[in-house]
């Protein structure tokens, strides 16, 4: 039987992970688990704000991720899952999983100019980001210590259009995946 595909979209804050990963979800037809988004849940099931979360609520979410990427691959099911994955804090319960499925990297790319540009527009666009992300202006962080795992990994350069394009992103992740 076939191991499920596990897609890891990765990149720092604001290079494009959660479009590409909507697109790569809906292409490869698997569920998508956003980081975000379980963080947006859970300050809308607390009815509060980043701000007035204590510092657990991070580590819940982080947990939160795993626990629902844990569900779906122990069950068969294939699954996107899209984090600013940092190398220290994430590849343990990355490697963890190596044995329930066969996981991929999608390393999203934009310089670290552009990723500033586009959080500044998303501040400006997305007057709630604050409220569930804590976002401000002076919060933009620009070190990012990507993934380095001893699996398929595939950089794409998200400056403009995809490079490489969709497609051959979609081939690069369905190659001997069994999907």
């Amino acid at each position: 039987m076939n191991r499920p595909l596990l897609v890891i979209v990765t990149g720092r804050p604001a290079s494009g992970k959660s479009t590409l990963s909507r697109l790569l979800a809906r292409e490869i037809k698997c569920p998508l688990i956003s980081r975000d988004e379980i963080k947006e849940g859970y300050v809308n099931t607390l009815g509060s704000s980043h701000n007035q979360l204590g510092d657990d609520a991070n580590w819940h979410v982080y947990e939160t991720f795993f626990d629902a990427i844990d569900l779906l691959t122990a069950r068969n099911i294939s699954v996107v899952a899209e984090a600013a994955f940092q190398h220290t804090l994430w590849t343990p319960r990355l490697s963890a999983l190596q044995d329930k499925a066969s996981i991929k990297i999608i390393l999203c790319n934009a310089s670290p100019e552009l990723t500033r540009q586009r959080f500044m527009q998303r501040l400006t666009t997305d007057p709630t980001r604050q409220k569930f992300h804590g976002d401000a202006p002076n919060s933009f962080a620009g070190t990012y210590e990507p993934l380095s795992m001893n699996v398929p990994t595939l950089a794409v350069d998200t400056a403009q259009d995809y490079r490489p394009d969709i497609d051959n992103i979609v081939a690069f992740l369905l190659e001997k995946s069994g999907i």
